[in-house]
């Protein structure tokens, strides 16, 4: 319904055409009804009929109003100025300049507009009023007033036409100010999930890899002398792999839509509840596991243990591959304000201390860990210790500062 009126409105320019036709004719034959059978002054008729021309030219400037309102402002009080400084008889030749007037103050730049409209009313005032000055009757003077009157009640309607077109393309800046900036969190949100998902599968790809590769390794190894040993490794391969999948379909379980169907078979994800899980399978690989865990004072927000378990998770997978079979030594110690942890490993047994204290070659793992502290608010610090070996710590507060993960 609404399209179908804007489709049926004329343009702005024909309007205006039309406008002027009007108030032309309204401004001729109303000056002239009104005079008829009185004896003026001056006639319409006098001075080459320069009566006529004025309302003529003061009626049909309104027709390019919107496209020039400062012009066309100055033709009609120039117009009107002429007009009652000739003693021109009196009737309706001021709506072509209360028009004018109303333009200006809407359709103009606020401020400035608003001084022509004040100065170029000041002048018309006093040129009324000088005018006016041996006008007979003396009552027909209020007609004067009316003009002044009138002509600032336009310019004061014009503004606030202008007023209110401001505060609402204000309001809708603000609007579309605000949907692109819901559009950016968006954004941002999904790329921290993105982020966040590519690290859960990081660790949980890599230290399955790394569990996986030691033990199928052993497998190979000892098949042929040693079946049972085998089989041993070979069944933790089967059930270091079912964990992993597990984890995953909790990890990538967010980018599913099951359209309102539960969530069975995603699982939670891990916590400092699994850390001893995962110290046994660490000892399956190999390791010679030691876990000093104090235990907290009070339960941890779900994001630290998160993390703290990754961080364990991805340093063990860091020992099998880097190291191999060596003492590993896991510390927790939760405090009234952080969790701290510290995973240290001896380095290679069979290496020489100083090859052990070399750097680890380049990863995802130690980024990825500095990233999880990073959000948390906390402290990393991972390096070779100088008699061999390497030590990961970390200080997660208790209080995040950042989104959990």
């Amino acid at each position: 319904m609404e399209h179908r009126v804007m489709a049926s409105r004329l343009p702005a320019p024909a309007q205006d055409v039309l406008l002027a036709l009007f108030i032309t004719v309204m401004q001729v034959q109303g000056t002239m009804v009104r005079n008829a059978g009185e004896v003026v002054q001056r006639p319409l008729t006098d001075l080459g009929n320069l009566g006529y021309g004025l309302l003529i030219v003061s009626g049909v400037a309104i027709a390019v109003r919107r496209r020039w309102p400062v012009p066309v402002f100055v033709i009609t009080a120039l117009a009107s100025a002429a007009y009652y400084t000739l003693d021109f008889p009196d009737g309706p030749g001021w709506l072509g300049l209360f028009v004018a007037l109303y333009t200006l103050a809407a359709y103009g730049d606020g401020r400035r507009s608003l001084v022509i409209a004040g100065v170029g009313t000041s002048v018309l005032t006093a040129t009324w009023l000088v005018a006016a000055a041996d006008i007979e009757p003396r009552a027909a003077i209020g007609w004067v007033y009316f003009r002044i009157g009138a002509s600032v009640m336009s310019a004061a309607l014009g503004e606030s036409v202008r007023s209110r077109q401001v505060i609402a393309a204000e309001a809708q800046e603000r609007a579309e100010a605000a949907e692109r900036t819901r559009e950016e969190e968006a954004r941002a949100r999904v790329n921290a999930e993105r982020l966040r998902i590519a690290r859960e599968v990081h660790d949980t790809v890599a230290h399955a890899i790394a569990i996986i590769n030691v033990q199928s390794g052993v497998a190979a190894h000892v098949l042929d002398r040693r079946p049972e040993a085998a089989r041993e490794a070979l069944r933790t391969v089967e059930q270091t792999s079912s964990r992993a999948l597990r984890e995953m379909r909790a990890v990538l379980g967010v980018l599913r839509d099951d359209d309102g169907t539960d969530d069975e078979g995603r699982g939670p994800y891990p916590g400092l509840g699994q850390i001893d899980e995962l110290a046994a399978k660490a000892r399956e690989a190999g390791l010679d596991v030691r876990l000093e865990e104090t235990p907290p004072v009070a339960p941890l927000p779900g994001a630290v243990g998160s993390a703290a378990y990754r961080i364990v998770q991805e340093s063990i997978t860091n020992v099998v591959r880097h190291a191999g079979p060596t003492r590993v030594t896991i510390a927790l110690t939760p405090g009234s304000e952080a969790l701290e942890i510290r995973v240290t490993d001896e380095g290679r047994r069979a290496a020489p201390a100083h090859d052990a204290a070399e750097p680890r070659p380049p990863g995802r793992g130690i980024p990825g860990m500095r990233e999880r502290c990073r959000l948390l608010g906390g402290e990393f610090q991972a390096a070779p210790l100088p008699g061999g070996g390497f030590e990961v710590r970390a200080r997660l507060p208790l209080a995040p500062a950042g989104p959990g993960l």
